[in-house]
């Protein structure tokens, strides 16, 4: 898949509240509810995340993920002048190993490479997304509560889908 990116529109909004829930659906199974209590968590969680995404990285760059005209899924990334950080990358679970997060890393890493930077993220110890970002040099230099700070540094192994590119729709 070559995945592109268009900015979030406020028609977004239920398309991204699924994917927040996707993203926690084995938790949310485990947790028993019904229907009406699991769907009041996701939209209460939902928009904390997102509030304190906005408010944390205001010129952040909040996009959705494109397969063509098929939204799939979300990344949310803060340019800074030393890095480039990944607030969230959250695909929908029929897109998950297709090799869209692969080309958006790969594209983050050509960028941060062309400026020197380091690409950083936090993901939750339990996340099998780590795989994922070991693969493409990202090494833990901190952990705090249930996050690590992965960083991937130019001098880094490249990723190993360094070629894919990724563009704006």
């Amino acid at each position: 898949m070559r995945p592109t990116l268009r900015p979030i529109r406020a028609a977004d909004h239920a398309f991204l509240r699924s994917v927040y829930a996707a993203a926690r659906a084995q938790q949310i199974a485990l947790s028993g509810w019904d229907v009406a209590t699991a769907d009041a968590y996701v939209r209460m969680q939902f928009d904390a995340q997102n509030g304190f995404y906005r408010k944390r990285y205001p010129a952040g760059h909040f996009d959705l993920v494109l397969d063509g005209d098929i939204a799939v899924g979300r990344l949310y990334v803060a340019r800074e002048a030393q890095r480039i950080h990944v607030i969230d990358l959250a695909m929908l679970p029929a897109y998950r190993n297709r090799g869209a997060g692969s080309a958006l890393l790969a594209a983050l890493q050509r960028e941060a490479g062309a400026r020197g930077a380091a690409v950083t993220t936090h993901v939750e110890l339990n996340n099998r997304s780590i795989s994922l970002y070991q693969r493409f040099g990202f090494r833990e230099i901190s952990s705090a509560g249930f996050h690590r700070l992965m960083e991937w540094r130019t001098d880094a192994p490249p990723g190993s889908i360094h070629g894919q590119s990724v563009c704006k729709a």
